[in-house]
């Protein structure tokens, strides 16, 4: 177990650290949040971007991994595909 490599202490102050960072970080979404409410933002407006960000990435991630795919066939880089496709680096 990787607490056997570990002194008992360190283990703990390590667990310690990642529990106060995970709190900070809970802090500040809250905090986002509150701002984006205060903004006129409701929480299902919210809910519905966030779902609609996690397909875009999907869609994203597919068309990567098509260019990938097609890159190799082709013998050249994704990098050299983007355009013939139209597509900006920043896609």
């Amino acid at each position: 177990s990787p607490r056997s490599f570990q002194p008992n202490g360190a283990s703990e102050e390590a667990l310690r650290c990642e529990i106060e960072e995970l709190k900070q970080k809970d802090l500040a979404l809250d905090q986002e949040i509150a701002q984006l409410l205060s903004e006129g933002y409701s929480l299902e407006e919210l809910d519905k971007h966030i779902s609609l960000l996690h397909e875009y990435n999907e869609i994203k991630d597919a068309g990567q991994m098509l260019l990938g795919k097609l890159a190799v066939i082709r013998g050249v880089t994704t990098k050299q595909l983007y355009p013939e496709y139209d597509l900006e680096l920043s896609d």
